[in-house]
């Protein structure tokens, strides 16, 4: 697991060390930095896909990533013309250091190449799944890919290969039967995926089936309805949410306990209850080993966490909550709230999911 993100020079971030947890939820009004955190560790990533880190720079724009030039992701007030990214993991910290050609543009490396052991982390294998805001929502047909897929497990950036995932593996048992739903026998990841599913739009069932001869597959949900299921109806018939949110859903209970999984607003499209029942489940998840990073605007999914706390879902060590502000230098001030055993917080920064408390005091003040 890695328990500490370093930045220096980066974006907004002028010198910031983060504690990572089980679960770390970034909270912050928009333009605040928390998109750059996620983006420091996919830059990361990408560069090493792409055979770039450890022996020319940084890949800056590609499948995970795309932030421009060098002069877009530096830090305006640097007072040096370096910048880097350092990770703590197991005790051991390791660092990549570059160095900002302002004429020219280009960030040379000058840090010496870590050790192999470290690309052996799930940030740089496919124990790993990204799951970006602008996600797939209902198609007539989703797209078939048997590389990511098949050789990679992997979903897709905005969940495009999710239908083709759960039609090949949902006969398959979940690795982490932690992840369970209580109210089922079958450890099957589609009877996991359709009961936790239930928590959001109740009885739905799923029915993927694919068209190999066009590399397509369709995606179906019916309902329970007595003892009786519904007709099929195709994705663009059913409620947008449900579509929008099935991709974290099966990244969550495919993913085995050495997971890194990085999630950016779990709650669109979601109504509240749902967003309630989608904070327990990353909750569980967390608790149950795999790493989860996650941004937020959703004081439902701070809420199911802290719930997941208070019923011993989660212990809430394992919990780390960062909340990100502006200084009058343009930097952004990090806040880190901890939340304990009954799902309290120690503190409530200005602006931290305190807008309904502000909304309520003007009602009741009848301004």
């Amino acid at each position: 697991m890695i328990q500490s993100l370093s930045l220096r020079n980066f974006k907004c971030f002028e010198e910031q060390t983060l504690p990572l947890g089980n679960l770390t939820i970034l909270a912050g009004l928009n333009g605040m930095g928390k998109s750059s955190v996620l983006q420091s560790l996919l830059l990361l990533r990408q560069s090493k896909i792409d055979g770039l880190l450890d022996r020319v720079g940084l890949s800056l724009n590609g499948d995970l990533v795309e932030l421009g030039t060098v002069k877009d992701v530096f830090f305006e007030g640097a007072h040096k013309d370096d910048f880097g990214f350092a990770l703590e993991f197991e005790g051991e910290k390791v660092s990549w250091a570059f160095n900002y050609d302002r004429q020219s543009d280009v960030a040379n490396q000058i840090s010496p190449p870590v050790s192999d052991s470290v690309y052996q982390l799930n940030l740089f294998t496919d124990n790993f799944h990204y799951l970006q805001a602008e996600r797939i929502g209902p198609r007539k047909s989703f797209a078939m890919s048997e590389y990511k897929v098949g050789q990679r497990h992997q979903l897709g950036t905005r969940g495009e290969y999710t239908a083709h995932f759960l039609s090949r593996y949902g006969s398959t048992n979940i690795s982490t039967p932690e992840l369970a739903h209580p109210d089922t026998v079958s450890l099957t990841l589609k009877n996991q995926v359709e009961a936790w599913m239930g928590e959001i739009s109740p009885g739905v069932r799923i029915f993927p089936s694919a068209v190999p001869d066009l590399d397509l597959v369709n995606l179906r949900f019916g309902f329970v309805q007595g003892n009786d299921v519904s007709n099929s109806y195709r994705s663009t018939n059913v409620g947008f949410g449900i579509s929008y949110v099935l991709h974290i859903v099966v990244a969550l209970l495919s993913s085995s306990k050495d997971y890194l999984i990085l999630l950016e607003n779990p709650e669109a499209h979601l109504h509240p209850r749902g967003q309630v029942q989608m904070g327990e489940l990353i909750a569980r998840a967390a608790q149950a080993g795999t790493q989860i990073i996650l941004e937020t605007h959703s004081d439902h999914i701070l809420n199911g966490v802290r719930i997941a706390a208070h019923d011993g879902v989660i212990a809430s060590e394992n919990i780390k909550l960062h909340f990100l502000s502006r200084k009058d230098d343009g930097s952004t001030l990090v806040t880190s709230p901890t939340i304990d055993k009954n799902g309290r917080l120690d503190l409530w920064p200005e602006g931290f999911f305190d807008e309904w408390d502000k909304s309520l005091d003007k009602l009741l003040g009848g301004e």
